[in-house]
């Protein structure tokens, strides 16, 4: 979707007259919104109005608003080495990603999801932790960073809010079959090996102390050229002994082998997910431009895995169902299962899990990373016949009992997982972004920035 960043525009035309009242109706409840603003000038009329940058739906989103987003978006750049686009560019895509935020909470509004202080606050507390901070540190370090705490419980908030949206909307309809999985591990299963040590091939092309844009220039295209003739089957080695400036150039760039924690940094993050043999496209460094060539992997030693089978009762929230409601439920069913009653029955009666419910509430056997954090914690908690208190994941709230457990070799059904969540990740993405799309494309949409990306 195109958007006109001089003026206001409908995302979707909507032709007749019926459509077009209802665009007006919206634009008019979206000004009516900032009434207040408007009204608190009259009190101080020195005070600058927070001027609307973007409406959508009935909602608006104010300069203030944007401001504070930008705040959040520009150390998270330069944390991560990133260099800031023009202002102008930067704050489009700030309020694009706004845009999505809002059209998300008001999606979730609809569908009752939301996020109560108790998750927000652990969350919080897990990502100070992770740091090795404590709340109060992690307060003292954003704001030192020019990041209200305030603004950070928000945003918080609001990704929670997002991913709790996102796995119900799409990330639960997301399979892999059988063949799909076969099919990756067939072209990919190099990829997916845990390593211990790697065999490195290099060939560098030296530029000399302050080059010149035409020596880099030079170098450059010579380094591009010798990647086509490698992947086209050139011998490394040769290649390596007759164009290296390489202090391992006759011996055909050779370096061999290191330990994964002890990868060149250049290269430390590639030698994850190159296959063997693989070479990549050239690297600039200021000594010069490397190619390498992943000559050998060594395979950790895959350990055995526990797998879990285990059947639960689902209870989702909604407008009618509060998660008091729920838990309530849950609690009531958890009681007459302890006093006897068959566990399958009351699943298949109660669940709205309607894919295991049907099933007596049996998940079958789940290998660890196969279900949500927040499922999976509780379930390896738990011995085998105990059963759960209620507890809350992102898909609605729970009772969870665990059936047996066993030990399974990790050699070839560990590289199956990993297959498999490498493509659920993969599908996932896709569906997100297709998910979003849409929900944009159905939204009604109009921008309020100028050219130089101030208000207009």
């Amino acid at each position: 979707m195109a958007i006109n960043p001089t003026e206001y525009h409908t995302q979707t035309p909507r032709p007749g007259d019926q459509r077009r009242a209802a665009s007006m109706m919206r634009l008019g409840a979206a000004l009516l919104g900032c009434l207040s603003v408007l009204l608190v000038s009259t009190a101080k009329p020195a005070q600058p109005l927070d001027a609307i940058v973007a409406v959508v739906n009935d909602d608006v989103i104010v300069r203030s608003e944007l401001e504070r987003e930008l705040a959040l978006a520009i150390p998270q750049l330069q944390q991560r080495g990133t260099a800031l686009p023009p202002p102008s560019q930067l704050r489009k895509q700030v309020l694009d990603r706004l845009i999505l935020k809002h059209l998300q909470q008001q999606r979730a509004k609809q569908l009752g999801i939301s996020v109560d202080e108790s998750t927000l606050q652990q969350a919080i507390e897990n990502i100070a932790s992770r740091n090795g901070l404590s709340v109060d540190q992690l307060k003292e370090s954003l704001e030192a960073g020019g990041i209200r705490f305030a603004d950070f419980r928000e945003d918080t908030r609001a990704q929670i809010l997002s991913s709790r949206l996102q796995n119900q909307e799409v990330l639960n309809r997301v399979q892999v079959s059988e063949q799909e999985v076969e099919r990756f591990l067939a072209r990919e299963k190099d990829r997916l090996i845990e390593r211990e040590q790697v065999r490195l091939q290099h060939i560098l092309i030296a530029l000399p102390d302050n080059p010149t844009a035409e020596q880099v220039k030079r170098a450059e295209t010579k380094a591009k050229r010798l990647v086509a003739e490698l992947r086209a089957g050139a011998d490394f080695a040769a290649v390596a002994a007759r164009e290296s400036d390489g202090a391992n150039a006759l011996e055909g760039g050779d370096l061999g082998w290191f330990e994964m924690g002890a990868v060149p940094t250049l290269v430390s993050e590639l030698v994850y997910t190159l296959a063997e043999g693989e070479i990549t496209d050239p690297l600039r460094s200021p000594s010069g431009f490397h190619i390498i060539r992943l000559s050998g992997i060594k395979a950790a030693q895959p350990r055995d895995i526990v797998q879990t089978h285990a059947r639960h009762i689902l209870i989702r929230t909604n407008e009618l169902v509060s998660d008091e409601d729920a838990r309530a439920r849950l609690l009531q069913l958890r009681e007459r299962i302890l006093k006897g009653e068959d566990f399958a029955a009351l699943a298949r009666a109660h669940s709205d899990d309607t894919g295991s419910a049907l099933k007596g509430g049996d998940l079958g056997w789940s290998e660890p990373g196969r279900m949500v954090p927040e499922f999976e914690e509780q379930m390896n908690r738990l011995a085998v016949g105990e059963l759960s208190e209620p507890f809350k994941t992102p898909f609605g709230w729970h009772l969870l009992r665990v059936e047996e457990r066993r030990n399974r070799s990790a050699s070839e059904d560990l590289l199956r997982i990993k297959a498999r969540e490498a493509l659920q990740r993969r599908k996932a993405e896709e569906a997100v972004e297709e998910w979003l799309r849409q929900l944009r494309d159905e939204a009604y949409i109009e921008i309020h920035l100028d050219q130089e990306g101030e208000t207009g």
